[in-house]
């Protein structure tokens, strides 16, 4: 399996605990020299922090443990585009290269909204790819999605029946 595909795995286990706790289910993982030094899964709903993005709490993780807030030689796999926020926190971390699965059409701020990564104003360029597992990733936040409308239905339809 190439390397890619292993950390993006490592990624979707990420995602799908998160997704077990009500969250939205995105993973990231951080990896420099075939090590993980990262990782981290949405939590933004039990952390109380709209800043608890996956990406985010991995970046975080991999500051703590390496003990240095620049990443330079880390790639961050994470199976939803980031958005704005994170991107510039990808950016200011100094980490080299972003792989992604899916892409987000609503706040996908590499490929989907706008490209932030070619913006001729930043001092830091970052590798980006997309697409790995993307059909894996895309399934799993669907689903998670098409749930959570199931269950909006059905407790529409036990109230008004209680009316």
């Amino acid at each position: 399996m190439p390397e890619d595909e292993l950390w993006m795995g490592r990624a979707l286990e990420l995602a799908q605990a998160a997704a077990s706790r009500g969250e939205v289910p995105v993973g990231a993982v951080l990896v420099r020299d075939g090590r993980e030094i990262g990782a981290g899964a949405n939590s933004p709903i039990s952390g109380c922090d709209p800043t608890a993005h996956a990406e985010i709490c991995a970046l975080r993780d991999a500051a703590k443990r390496t003990g240095n807030y620049r990443l330079s030689g880390a790639t961050l796999y994470v199976t939803l585009e980031p958005c704005t926020m994170c991107v510039g926190a990808i950016v200011h971390s100094r980490v080299s290269r972003v792989v992604f699965g899916a892409r987000e059409p609503k706040a996908g701020a590499i490929v989907s909204t706008r490209q932030t990564l070619d913006e001729p104003s930043l001092n830091w360029r970052v590798e980006a790819n997309e697409g790995v597992l993307a059909t894996a990733c895309s399934q799993l936040i669907s689903g998670f999605f098409a749930q959570r409308r199931a269950m909006i239905r059905q407790r529409r339809r036990q109230q008004s029946g209680k009316e």
